[in-house]
């Protein structure tokens, strides 16, 4: 009974993933400082939480091989994430934030609905420049908080962990149960396109 409710999770995780998609952005309401803030802001803002998990899904459905397929995408989004961050902590603002966070979703949506395969570092700079524009509005967010290292480090941990639950996830159903991903990765490009929209 219990390897069978094991053998669940990642379908609930998945089924999950449009729920996200289909919340309110800015659930944390501007409260940005510390380590466990940092943490739990990724969790309770639906575009970001649906882009991470997203990163890690489509990289464990589209990789060959594990080792190190699965590694190119989640740390090409980590990096620049924090240096989005860094750059919005700074002052430092570039045109588009908020289209681009919704083309993110988008494109990731597709890209989970279709399982395409790309080269490594273009993977990587795919989702680096997305994750780009995710990290300079978080920055922007920081920028009159206290702690925003502690917070932005907080971030980055919570970034790694998604991208891992979406690898385990992806990883999972690469046997079977392949009409998951394509109803997670219609989610979340619906989102994206009501984000574009000015819907969401």
């Amino acid at each position: 009974m219990t390897i069978r409710l094991l053998r669940q999770v990642p379908l609930l995780l998945v089924a999950a993933l449009p729920l996200a998609a289909a919340a309110h952005t800015g659930a944390d309401a501007g409260l940005h400082h510390g380590l466990a803030t940092g943490f739990v802001h990724p969790l309770t803002g639906p575009d970001h939480l649906a882009a991470m998990v997203a990163v890690g899904l489509w990289s464990a459905l589209a990789a060959r091989r594990a080792w190190p397929d699965l590694l190119w995408a989640p740390l090409g989004f980590a990096l620049m994430l924090l240096a989005g961050a860094v750059l919005g902590l700074a002052g430092v603002a570039l045109p588009a934030v908020e289209p681009m966070i919704g083309a993110s979703l988008l494109v990731l949506g597709l890209l989970v609905f279709t399982q395409r395969r790309l080269p490594a570092l273009a993977a990587a700079a795919l989702v680096g420049l997305f994750a780009l524009f995710h990290g300079v509005a978080h920055g922007q967010e920081l920028a009159s908080e206290p702690g925003a290292a502690l917070t932005l480090a907080g971030m980055v941990a919570a970034t790694l962990s998604l991208h891992a639950a979406g690898i385990a996830v992806g990883w999972a159903l690469r046997g079977g149960h392949r009409w998951m991903p394509r109803v997670a990765g219609t989610a979340v490009a619906l989102f994206g396109i009501a984000l574009l929209g000015g819907v969401a």
